[in-house]
């Protein structure tokens, strides 16, 4: 109309009553295909992730969209955390094969480890360990743990010895908590997760628990929780002394506490 009757917008707009502001109104919405590949991303390498912890990723890299918007994708890429089949049948999808370590701090694993004082009271284990030297940096024992706990334990370590580039972790409560999530954000480092019921997706980790489990923790009788960190300090510092390491975790292990 404009061009045909030589009027203005306004003018045209007048005419057809029609709002100049919708004329110039122009589309923010994100590319959904876009955004559904980004959030299956997200899904596939944090597999406990809901909604709402997606809406925190996207929203950190700087994806303008709401978290409704965020929910109704999730919601039509079939990512409901809540499945009426049974567990057992419930299947990861496979990540991408994971490259080896290359030097230390280059990737860390970290679990817990359950046991009890002689009175029964109950115990928890933190243990890690980095997979390429094999050297373990701490086996921290608490009677209960949270996320905050795990943060609190890393700092102190990482302090020392510095940050690692990413950590492999299972899905459980600690692990999947804000308090790491935050941290790990902060300090640049990755959490890999694995895949719920594959414990073999950190068979390094698994594998030190094994050999904590044989070598210690049913070696002993542990009568208070100061009594169990000190034959776990003794029993972490023995096993650092008996396995290779780069030199410069030598001369952290003098100073480590």
């Amino acid at each position: 109309m404009c061009a045909d009757w030589a009027v203005s917008i306004r003018r045209a707009c007048g005419a057809l009553r029609f709002d100049r502001s919708s004329y110039h109104y122009k589309s923010r919405r994100t590319d959904p295909a876009e955004l559904k590949r980004r959030i299956k991303e997200i899904c596939e390498t944090r597999v406990r992730y809901g909604y709402r912890r997606v809406y925190v990723v996207l929203d950190r890299e700087g994806w303008d969209v709401s978290i409704r918007k965020v929910y109704s994708v999730y919601r039509a890429l079939g990512l409901q955390l809540r499945n009426k089949t049974p567990k057992r049948r419930v299947k990861a999808k496979l990540r991408d094969d994971r490259a080896d370590a290359v030097g230390p701090n280059d990737v860390w694993a970290m679990d817990f480890v359950h046991d009890q004082l002689a009175l029964g009271k109950k115990l928890r284990i933190l243990t890690i360990v980095d997979t390429h030297s094999r050297y373990c940096p701490a086996t921290d024992v608490r009677f209960r743990y949270r996320g905050e706990d795990v943060v609190q334990t890393l700092e102190r370590i990482c302090s020392k010895l510095g940050y690692p580039k990413t950590i492999r972790v299972d899905n459980g409560s600690e692990f999947v908590s804000r308090d790491l999530d935050l941290w790990a954000y902060a300090k640049q480092v990755t959490l890999d997760f694995s895949r719920p019921g594959k414990p073999t997706d950190n068979g390094f980790i698994e594998a030190f628990n094994s050999k904590l489990r044989a070598e210690c923790l049913n070696a002993h009788w542990f009568m208070s929780l100061a009594d169990a960190a000190k034959k776990l300090e003794d029993w972490r510092r023995h096993y650092n002394s008996a396995s290779l390491r780069p030199s410069f975790y030598v001369v952290e292990e003098n100073r480590f506490c």
